[in-house]
């Protein structure tokens, strides 16, 4: 009874118009009512059958716009579909693992885009705690499960590695700051593991996995979802740990650091390197702040 009376709810034009029809027909038929009554009612039914047609179709438009406002990327076209997003962009907001793709290639492509047209751009970048070892050791695993082997870049997932790539983010977040004025850039430390890879520019969302079997999903600006993946991005940044870059002012990293600029840029930042991390480790983190190898 409840879906039928649902059912009904949903349909009430329709039900209404034929409502009408049979109870004038059967009418007519007794010869109840005369002509013109049934020519009225005949031209009402006609006016709901019209509104009843127009409602689908402005349904079917809105259903046929949302089913548009997501597009699934394979492939190659993830990758151009991050170029077109980075051509004009003012801003960007990114949420993901270690920001390995953010240095090798997004946070460099934008800066020189602003640069090169000479106007201002604001970056947010939400990675994982490297202090957090605990949390490094679950990403590494679960990238380690999803790839034994090693990536383009010629290494397995550890949590060594993990926690290289997180701090090499922070210090190509300086660097780049340091030497481009109108660069405005927040870096946050997350507690939690996330497996998405979320990209926001002036003109969309980009939201990928780590399984390239899996395609990726693009939300357009003028879309729905754009604006609330929006809000969340801005709402998980303010629960991160956030790191006072501004510090990094006070500590000048040369085109090359060397050792020493590195530590004490991150003791400056209250991110002081682990024990166990010897010189050379530090140097490895040197080199993928500032060469990175683009893992896809």
């Amino acid at each position: 009874m409840a879906r039928l009376l649902g059912w009904m709810r949903n349909n009430i034009d329709g039900v209404v118009a034929l409502v009408l029809a049979l109870t004038v027909g059967v009418l007519a038929v007794l010869d109840l009512i005369d002509v013109d009554s049934v020519n009225a009612v005949v031209l009402l039914v006609l006016g709901l059958l019209a509104t009843t047609l127009l409602r689908d179709r402005h349904l079917s438009a809105q259903a046929v716009r949302d089913a548009s406002s997501v597009r699934l990327l394979y492939g190659p076209e993830i990758g151009h579909a991050h170029t077109l997003a980075r051509r004009d962009t003012e801003h960007w907001i990114f949420k993901g693992g270690t920001g390995t793709y953010i240095r090798a290639v997004t946070l460099r492509a934008c800066v020189e885009n602003a640069r090169r047209e000479q106007r201002p751009l604001r970056m947010q970048v939400e990675i994982l705690d490297p202090s957090n070892e605990p949390l490094c050791k679950t990403y590494a695993e679960f990238r380690s499960s999803l790839a034994p082997e090693a990536d383009r870049t010629g290494e397995r997932w550890t949590t060594e590695r993990t926690r290289k790539e997180a701090y090499a983010t922070v210090l190509a977040a300086c660097w780049y700051r340091q030497r481009f004025t109108f660069l405005t850039i927040d870096v946050g430390l997350s507690s939690v593991m996330t497996t998405f890879r979320w990209d926001l520019s002036s003109s969309c969302v980009i939201v990928t996995q780590d399984n390239p079997n899996t395609p990726a999903l693009m939300f357009e600006r003028d879309k729905p979802y754009y604006r609330d993946l929006s809000r969340e991005l801005v709402a998980s940044f303010k629960q991160t740990r956030q790191v006072p870059l501004g510090r990094g002012q006070e500590q000048q990293l040369a085109d090359e650091p060397t050792v020493d600029q590195a530590r004490a840029l991150f003791d400056g930042l209250g991110l002081g390197l682990p024990a166990s991390f010897t010189d050379r480790d530090v140097a490895d983190i040197v080199r993928r702040a500032l060469q990175p190898r683009n893992p896809y």
